[in-house]
């Protein structure tokens, strides 16, 4: 699942990469910039701050990628629990494909069951091979999406902002090169207030996916981190109506939600061999540790780093952020 089949090279499909490749690099010539995480510059494009190889890719997703009426979309901010909602959303839509004793997940990682919009690959995948429903997962902000893709689904999984800071700096941390010096917390803290990390700001992107929800509730399904962590039953449940694969009685009365749960748990995940050795590739220049995407998995973890003033501040900027748009992080399960 995590290789794909290419779309045939041609002089046409050639001479439109290379005005993509132009236009990329005008932009980074032109383009507001700043210090990034992992990168040595972000570049805020249409109000969003992109590191160059998101920024290509998103240029080339606009061009190059069909979107079907049947496709879901797996839509979060980088650290938000993402890798815990594919196993999840995956397990719930394949229930009936795998048994739970012999799982596809015992032996492949979350991240190779929905492919990521995010990374550059060329020649351009050929996702048209993909059986429906095909499954995608993306970073971006719902406003910087091909207007097609609006014909799938979404499901979008936010998080309470502080805990995210804390996970995004250790994740981008390690996979800093070596060349640039340490991002410290007072440093990361500050970028992130402004605004400034890989696909912020923040806020902005949870807003763009919430107001997008209320247009069209049919079509986005938003989540809070800690509701799933709460109770993720109800969250299973939710997630099968939403997919068009809504559990019935006797799979209620089976326990087939409390085994997806068990599966997809976290300690489950992270202690399985084939999420403990190895690396994920994203594209042709992005490799990370698959143990990298299990750390802790808590509600909470940054009153471990995070100073009262530290805490005041962003909780400060979230209500400014979300004042009048009938959003709030708390857990309303």
């Amino acid at each position: 699942m995590s290789s794909f089949p290419s779309l045939p090279e041609s002089e046409q499909e050639d001479a439109e990469y290379k005005n993509i490749c132009n236009n990329h690099k005008h932009l980074l010539e032109t383009l507001p910039k700043a210090n990034g995480w992992r990168n040595r510059h972000l570049y805020n494009y249409n109000g969003f701050w992109l590191n160059p190889l998101v920024l290509k890719t998103n240029l080339l997703l606009h061009t190059y990628f069909k979107s079907h009426p049947t496709d879901i979309f797996l839509a979060s901010f980088m650290k938000s629990g993402t890798t815990w909602l594919k196993a999840l959303m995956f397990s719930t839509l394949n229930r009936h494909r795998y048994t739970f004793s012999d799982h596809y997940l015992h032996k492949h990682g979350p991240q190779s069951t929905f492919p990521l919009l995010d990374v550059e690959t060329y020649p351009i995948p050929d996702f048209t091979t993909f059986s429906p429903p095909r499954l995608f997962a993306t970073h971006s902000a719902h406003t910087l999406l091909p207007p097609s893709i609006s014909s799938g689904k979404f499901v979008y999984v936010c998080r309470d902002p502080k805990d995210v800071l804390i996970s995004k700096w250790m994740f981008m941390s390690k996979l800093r090169p070596k060349d640039l010096p340490p991002l410290s917390l007072d440093e990361a803290f500050e970028l992130f207030c402004l605004g400034v990390s890989e696909f912020a700001p923040f806020w902005e992107h949870v807003l763009s996916y919430w107001r997008a929800s209320l247009e069209s509730p049919e079509k986005i399904l938003f989540l809070k981190y800690e509701e799933v962590k709460k109770q993720p039953e109800v969250v299973v449940r939710k997630l099968a109506a939403f997919m068009g694969k809504p559990l019935t009685a006797e799979e209620e009365e089976k326990g087939v939600v409390g085994e997806i749960v068990k599966l997809c748990s976290f300690e489950s995940l992270r202690n399985l061999e084939v999420n403990k050795k190895g690396v994920e590739k994203f594209g042709k220049l992005v490799e990370i540790e698959k143990r990298d995407f299990f750390r802790k998995g808590e509600i909470g973890d940054w009153k471990n780093y995070l100073s009262d003033e530290m805490k005041e501040r962003i909780d400060g900027i979230t209500n400014d952020k979300f004042r009048g748009s009938g959003l709030s992080l708390t857990a309303t399960i």
